[in-house]
């Protein structure tokens, strides 16, 4: 079971997103809040899962509450709730420490899934999505591509197929390892890197010119 709070400042998106959610045997709904202050009151108290984050709300956005979740020891991911037209917005949320987003349009199964998938670290969302979003707005390294010193030269290696968007699968079968040898690396890179998830590896293989936009490793 994996547990779950949503936050928006519109109760009708709450009402909508619960509705959905209750009916999905694997997510418990267990709190609702309608700004980011709340938020992290609610997450400090119910230790969810997963935080399902609007972006724009009053008091305190989706962006700062999610930065300050991620610097706690919840452990709760942050899957943002978008629309259309908040590029901007998406990027400086996962910089922040989100691990995903979603468009609030999405549909139930979509939905369940992502959740379910956060919540196991799994690479939720569309990679090839967030690839473009940060080529569109990462155009030099922002990041000491020194910090990427501890890496191995295969871990370097499945990193770049990672910032690419590639899935352990499909990097396996492009340098002719198993799946579960890439998931080993994998852990290992997050672990040497500080880095929470896959999602937050596919910034920082951006912000540190390990692949730049244009020129994707």
């Amino acid at each position: 079971m994996t547990s779950v709070v949503i936050i928006d400042d519109q109760s009708l998106v709450r009402a909508g997103l619960r509705m959905i959610l209750d009916q999905a045997p694997q997510v418990e709904v267990v709190g609702e809040a309608a700004d980011g202050r709340q938020a992290l009151d609610l997450v400090a108290r119910a230790r969810p899962d997963v935080a399902l984050m609007d972006i724009r709300m009053p008091v305190m956005d989706g962006i700062e509450a999610t930065r300050r979740i991620a610097g706690t020891d919840a452990g709760t991911r942050v899957l943002m709730l978008t629309t259309f037209g908040e590029d901007r917005q998406v990027v400086d949320a996962l910089r922040a420490g989100a691990s995903g987003f979603l468009l609030k349009e999405v549909d139930p199964p979509d939905l369940v899934h992502a959740i379910t998938g956060v919540a196991r670290g799994d690479a939720l969302l569309a990679p090839t999505i967030v690839r473009r979003l940060i080529e569109r707005f990462t155009a030099a390294p922002t990041r000491d591509p020194a910090l990427l010193a501890p890496l191995t030269a295969r871990e370097r290696e499945i990193l770049i197929q990672l910032t690419r968007g590639l899935s352990n699968d499909e990097i396996a079968a492009k340098l002719f390892i198993s799946p579960a040898t890439v998931k080993t690396h994998v852990t290992r890179i997050l672990t040497k890197l500080g880095l929470r998830d896959r999602t937050q590896a596919v910034v920082f293989g951006y912000e540190t010119g390990l692949v730049t936009p244009g020129h994707p490793g």
